[in-house]
Formats: C-alpha cells, sequence, structure tokens
C-alpha cells in the first residue's frame, strides 16, 4: 500500500566549509530551518547535493549527517552510482543509519540494455531490503524508461520499485506512471512543473530550489489543494521566474549564493562549478525581490 508521502522535500544541497570539505553542522542547520517552513521530508545526496562530486566518504558523511532528523521527518537517500556494487554499498549504509527509503538514478554512460537497468533496481532493492525510488532524470543521465518495453512495465510494477521521483518536463510520463502502476509514490522533480505535476496525480514534490524558497512552494501547494488553481498558477509562474534567472547563471552556484544572503554557510560550489560573479549576483537579487513569496 502507498504511504503516507504527501508534501513537499527539500532536495539538500552539500555545504562545504572554507577548506572544501563537507560541513555537516550547516548542513544540519539548513534542515532545522527547512523543517520549521514546512518540509514534509528530506531528499539526501541527490544532484542539488552535487552527488557525483562527491567522494564516497563524503556520500556517507551526509546520509550520517541528516539522519540525526531521523524519526521527525521523513528520510530518502540518493544511493544511485556507476556500478551496481557502489549503489548497494550507499544502500546499505543508509539502511543501517535507519533511513527508510532509498533511491537512485539508473546507472549512465555506457549503452545499457534495459535488462541491464531493471537487473540494477532489483540487485539494490534485493540486496538492501528497501524499496526503491527510482530518479527519473533523463537530462541529465540520457536514459528514458519507455513504458511500453514490457520490462519495464514489470519492474514498475514489482515490489522492487516504491515510487518515481520524476525529474522530467514532460509531465504526461508522470501521469502514465500511475496509470500502469496506481499504487506508486509519484514525486514531481523539477520545480517549474509542481503545478503540472500536482494536476497529473502528483502528491509530493521533490525540489532544490526549496532549500533557499520553500515558503514559496508550500503557498504554492497550499494555494493548488485549495482547489484554487488560478492563484497556484500564478504562484508558479513567479517561481519559474526565478528559476529561469537561476538556471540563465547557474543552478547550484545560485542557490548556494542565495542561502548565504539568509544566513546559511553553503560555502562555495565544487569544481568545475564557478561562484557567481557581480552581474549575476545582481540578476538573482533583482529577480528575488520581485517575484519572490516569503
Amino acid at each position: 500500500m502507498k504511504s503516507d508521502y504527501n508534501g513537499i522535500y527539500v532536495a539538500s544541497v552539500t555545504p562545504f566549509d572554507a577548506k572544501g570539505a563537507v560541513n555537516k553542522d550547516a548542513l544540519v542547520t539548513l534542515m532545522e530551518r527547512n523543517q520549521k517552513e514546512g518540509a514534509r521530508g528530506f531528499f539526501i545526496g541527490g544532484s542539488s547535493a552535487e552527488c557525483f562530486l562527491l567522494s564516497h566518504k563524503e556520500r556517507c558523511e551526509t546520509f550520517e549527517a541528516a539522519a540525526s532528523f531521523r524519526g521527525r521527518t521523513r528520510l530518502i537517500a540518493h544511493v544511485g552510482a556507476l556500478s551496481t556494487a557502489e549503489a548497494v554499498e550507499f544502500a546499505l549504509e543508509a539502511k543501517k543509519l535507519g533511513y527508510e527509503s532509498i533511491a537512485a538514478t539508473p546507472p549512465f554512460y555506457y549503452q545499457y540494455s534495459v535488462g541491464d537497468i531493471c537487473g540494477y533496481y532489483y540487485d539494490i532493492a534485493r540486496a538492501s531490503g528497501l524499496p526503491v525510488i527510482v530518479y527519473n532524470f533523463p537530462g541529465n543521465t540520457k536514459r528514458e524508461f519507455d513504458l511500453a518495453n514490457p520490462e519495464y512495465r514489470k519492474l514498475f510494477t514489482s515490489s522492487a520499485i516504491r515510487g518515481v521521483k520524476h525529474t522530467n518536463q514532460v509531465v504526461y510520463q508522470m501521469e502514465r506512471f500511475l496509470e500502469l502502476n496506481p499504487e506508486l509514490e509519484i514525486y514531481n522533480g523539477f520545480d517549474e512543473t509542481m503545478a503540472a505535476g500536482l494536476a497529473l496525480g502528483a502528491r509530493s514534490s521533490i525540489g532544490s530550489t526549496f532549500n533557499c524558497m520553500l515558503p514559496h512552494y508550500r503557498k504554492l501547494y497550499e494555494t493548488f489543494l485549495s482547489g484554487d488553481f488560478e492563484g497556484a498558477t500564478r504562484i508558479q509562474h513567479k517561481a519559474n521566474n526565478i528559476m529561469e534567472a537561476m538556471c540563465t547563471v547557474g543552478l547550484i552556484p545560485a542557490i548556494k549564493y542565495i542561502l548565504q544572503k539568509q544566513g546559511i554557510d553553503a560555502g562555495e560550489p565544487r569544481a568545475p562549478f564557478h561562484s557567481l560573479n557581480a552581474e549575476q549576483k545582481a540578476l538573482i537579487d533583482r529577480t528575488l525581490e520581485k517575484d519572490l513569496i516569503e
């Protein structure tokens, strides 16, 4: 049966200290603030966390720091990796720390077969004993899940898969996942499609900009659920103005810049990302002043 997972989940960033090490204290401080702002849970170690720029040890450090919230909120650990063996290692670490859910991008770079991809998810679920949320992010992984394929249909209707984090501009596919298996937990994964995702059956959203503008999205979420769809669309429009500006200058650097302005010691993004220059900061400042709802 589908668990009670409704709400807004923060795809937490990884703060770094002045020496470039993971700043676990800053992560906890940010999570405390986000929880007070109304976060339903946290997605730890995902794209917003610069996951593939972190070492194995650093990814485990973020799992450990966030695990201090175990029992207070819902925690999802992203365990996706290039190899099944490493993904399983991350999954077992998350299980040891008390995470109730894990998520994984499909393995990428090589042209794996559909059977290879499905086997990866079955192996992670079998080894960890935890159902897996598929992190569907074809824009980055270049891996599409063709739901006409019988192997994928079997995967998404199996006990191995709990849900889908749908980070895909094709929101139609989100509805198709639910048509295939109504018991799936469906999380809208692009902040800029939250209203559309809710309209097509997503009960939750996992977002990167929720780190620094969660009250804005909570207002959007509550407005949509109240039945004021036009109001929700207006709030989404403002959110998308901000997202457009952030993506123009670099999403991760922009989030960390805003968090620094808000008093969270998020540190600098990890290279090859670059910090924002004065002109880029000014664009973000103007857009936030115009469109952010607090």
